[in-house]
This record gives C-alpha cells, sequence and structure tokens, in this order.
C-alpha cells in the first residue's frame, strides 16, 4: 500500500513530444504508447495512479518507490522505441522525418519526447488528489471532449466507477492508503 507524506511522496510526471508534435492524435499510435508505458510500469516497477495520454504530451501521477528519473526513463525510453518502431513498420517516413536528429550519444537517429520533464512532487493527500483531477480534466480543457470519462486514453472512468472492458492502461488506484 502507498501512504503519502513528505518521507514517502507520490511524482507529478509531464513529459512532451518534440516540438509539441501531435504524435498521438490516432488511435494506433495512442495505442501504442499506451501500451509501452504498462510495458514500462511493469519493467520499472513503479505505481500508476493517475494518468492521461494528450496528442503531445503524458501526465503520469506516481509513487515515488523508484526515482522519478528512473521512471521518465523508462516511460520515455519504452514508449519512444515502439512509436518509432511502429513507424518504421508502416512505412509512416513523413512522420520519421520530423522526429529525425542528429546521431544521438545512444546511436539513434530519432527522438520523440523533448529532453527536460517536469517532474512535481506531492507530499499531502490534497496535492495527490488535485493532480488526479488536473490529469484527468486536462482533455477538457484542451476542447478534445465535454467530460473526462469521453476521453478514451485517460483513467478517468476508473476513477469514477465506470471502467470500459477494454481499458487501455490500468492504474493502482486500489493501492493507495488514504488517510480519511
Amino acid at each position: 500500500m502507498f501512504r503519502i507524506s513528505k518521507d514517502n511522496p507520490a511524482f507529478y510526471l509531464t513529459a512532451v513530444t518534440k516540438e509539441r508534435l501531435p504524435i498521438f492524435r490516432t488511435e494506433a499510435l495512442a495505442q501504442v504508447a499506451c501500451d509501452a508505458l504498462l510495458e514500462a510500469r511493469r519493467s520499472g516497477k513503479f505505481l500508476a495512479f493517475a494518468f492521461v495520454l494528450m496528442p503531445d504530451h503524458f501526465h503520469l501521477v506516481t509513487d515515488s518507490k523508484v526515482e522519478s528519473k528512473e521512471v521518465l526513463r523508462f516511460t520515455k525510453g519504452i514508449c519512444g522505441r515502439r512509436v518509432i518502431d511502429h513507424l518504421r513498420e508502416n512505412g509512416h517516413e513523413d512522420s520519421l522525418g520530423k522526429l529525425r536528429v542528429d546521431r544521438q550519444t545512444d546511436g539513434s537517429d530519432f527522438v520523440v519526447w523533448q529532453r527536460h520533464s517536469n517532474v512535481r512532487l506531492l507530499w499531502n493527500e490534497q496535492m495527490l488528489w488535485q493532480r488526479i483531477q488536473y490529469t484527468h480534466l486536462n482533455p477538457v480543457r484542451a476542447g478534445l471532449v465535454h467530460h473526462p470519462n469521453e476521453w478514451h486514453w485517460s483513467t478517468a472512468r476508473i476513477w469514477h466507477g465506470r471502467p470500459l472492458e477494454n481499458e487501455p492502461f490500468e492504474v493502482d488506484r486500489s493501492k493507495i492508503e488514504w488517510h480519511r
């Protein structure tokens, strides 16, 4: 169980695509990203409390058992590789061209994510709950839907007790120990 405190904070992570390209605007690439992020969650052994995938970024609320830089390394690394593989396998040369960069130190020729990500520490329940709500309201604020439950690439329905049979992302909501 995860019990939030100053000694055991949660993380609110945001990763943005290169040049804010709307990479995840298609259902196929959004599903690739969600599958990759689930893989990263299992590989990195971190909890996921809330999530939203937007066309050009994602927000993730997670525990602090694993350092934030490691969570980002897993999520951005695995997701980036899966997106590039998908684009290559499906002949999306124009899209790959937009992600092309000078050869990186890791030998790659493509970049999906901006180098710097945003990390916020959350050390009490009020902050945690506020970030969960903020995450789920992101597609509403962006004008993509009228209600958070309408956005397929979010954990809002799970939090509202209305999950779909084919939810694209799993959350560890039941692993939060609330003080109340």
